[in-house]
């Protein structure tokens, strides 16, 4: 994959002997080969946060180096400030996951619990395209009832859960709208493979009123696969250009089940945005800890500069305005590009408070040691745009509050769908006349939470 800034700065650190080595200046690495493949992964990790770590000075006294690699990482992280660092056993693993790559049936839900009733059930939020799901009859608003032949409960869901990881079964439920009910459907059967998820969900252009608008679901950031570096940021190019092709001149960016990746992608988008930006001006500033400010030259003020691209149509944007749908789940890189595009646009939020995350990891491998598997992704920076604000980390306040939760659902992409209704609501100035029932209900959990992606501004990996 293509190094982003940051990526290349450290690589140019690691050859000046500035960052993993800079204390021990030329000296050659002493080795003790009496050590424990738990000591040595230990004794990385702490050379590691000892070093890139955004709070560096406030980090733990760490426990024994004899133990679990999981439970030392956790017991450096300056809690209950740092809410964000990871530790996974298989950096690999996490790579992929990060560009959409895993072992996945194909769908993702809410759980909710049924009215007087311990009683839980799943309702479809979306169906990944190209996958398992995608070939069965399940579609977005179906309610799963039972996984494997056993009713989901509020004291078996997380149990239940775990076996949409295998092959499953799952009994759904599927509301009509003439009928005023559910009905029952028969049994699906789903068997998770490992697949690429294309994060460019949907985009579409409306015309309401003698409004065009158009309309993008986003549901994270990765630029491309491994086959294809950059294959889904020019996927976005090519919406924005149809868009501009079409002289749009309103647009809506859906976020809500965004929960951020690649800083790459999040410039790639807001670059195509943002009114007559070019690569002249700051997208973002990053902030490193005061220990690598010192060292490295090249940290000590960088800036994310935006890209020129040919597809930007923000200058045909009615008042100068976005509008972005958001979530609790609308996270990180997500952020950023609300936090970015604010100086120079209008950046109007209609959904939920925002998650609230304004520090970026790295991914980070033991490149020279083999057997040790783990990757890390510690936080490693503070995100600023270009007038140094970073004050969003209780999140963004949307301008409207709306959640998806409070009505049954519809397809994405309906305009009668309560999220995009409000938006369009917002930009023609007529109220919708579709006809809802409100529900009350409360949600107990998302499969999004899972994902390693879920609040995560990522970096490219650095390479030697």
């Amino acid at each position: 994959m293509k190094a982003t800034l940051f990526s290349r700065i450290f690589f140019l650190a690691i050859l000046s002997g500035l960052l993993w080595s800079c204390k021990d200046d030329d000296k050659d690495p002493v080795v003790d080969s009496e050590l424990t493949l738990e000591e040595e992964i230990n004794n990385w990790i702490f050379d590691v946060m000892d070093e890139v770590y955004y709070w560096r000075l406030n980090m733990k006294t760490p426990i024994a180096e004899t133990s679990d690699p999981t439970n030392y990482f956790n017991s450096l992280l300056y809690t209950p400030t740092d809410r964000f660092s990871v530790i996974y056993p298989d950096y690999q693993e996490l790579i992929n996951s990060l560009q959409g790559i895993s072992l996945d049936p194909g769908y993702e839900f809410k759980l909710y619990r049924m009215p007087d009733s311990d009683n839980v059930y799943a309702e479809v939020i979306y169906v990944k395209k190209n996958s398992p799901a995608a070939a069965k009859d399940l579609m977005r608003g179906d309610a799963i009832v039972a996984i494997n032949g056993t009713q989901i409960n509020i004291n078996n869901y997380r149990e239940l859960l775990q076996q949409t990881e295998t092959t499953h079964t799952i009994t759904p439920l599927r509301f009509i709208d003439d009928a005023g009910a559910y009905i029952e459907m028969d049994d699906i059967s789903i068997t998770p493979v490992q697949f690429s998820e294309d994060p460019n969900f949907l985009d579409s252009i409306y015309t309401v009123n003698n409004q065009k608008i158009g309309y993008v679901i986003y549901n994270f950031f990765a630029p491309g696969t491994t086959a294809d570096a950059t294959k889904y940021d020019k996927e976005m190019d090519a919406v924005f250009a149809k868009m501009k092709a079409e002289n749009i001149n309103s647009l809506i960016l859906d976020l809500r089940y965004n929960g951020g990746g690649y800083v790459s992608s999040a410039v790639n988008l807001a670059s195509l945005i943002g009114p007559g930006v070019t690569n002249a001006d700051i997208f973002s500033k990053t902030k490193y800890n005061a220990f690598l400010t010192e060292n490295v030259e090249a940290l000590r003020n960088v800036q994310t500069k935006f890209l020129n691209k040919s597809q930007n149509l923000g200058n045909t944007l009615s008042g100068n305005r976005m509008y972005v749908l958001t979530s609790a789940g609308t996270a990180s890189a997500s952020e950023l590009i609300i936090n970015g595009l604010k100086p120079y646009m209008d950046v109007f939020l209609i959904g939920d408070v925002t998650y609230g995350k304004n520090v970026g990891s790295i991914p980070i491998e033991d490149e020279d040691n083999p057997d040790n598997l783990y990757g890390l992704l510690p936080i490693v920076t503070q995100s600023f745009n270009s007038l140094d604000q970073s004050d969003y980390s209780t999140g963004f306040t949307p301008n409207i509050a709306v959640n998806e939760n409070t009505e049954r659902l519809k397809e994405l992409g309906d305009v009668n769908e309560i999220m995009l209704r409000t938006a369009i609501e917002q930009i023609t100035g007529v109220p919708s006349s579709a006809r809802v029932t409100k529900l009350d209900r409360v949600e107990l959990a998302n499969t999004l939470e899972s994902k390693n992606r879920m609040g995560k501004m990522i970096e490219s990996p650095i390479k030697k």
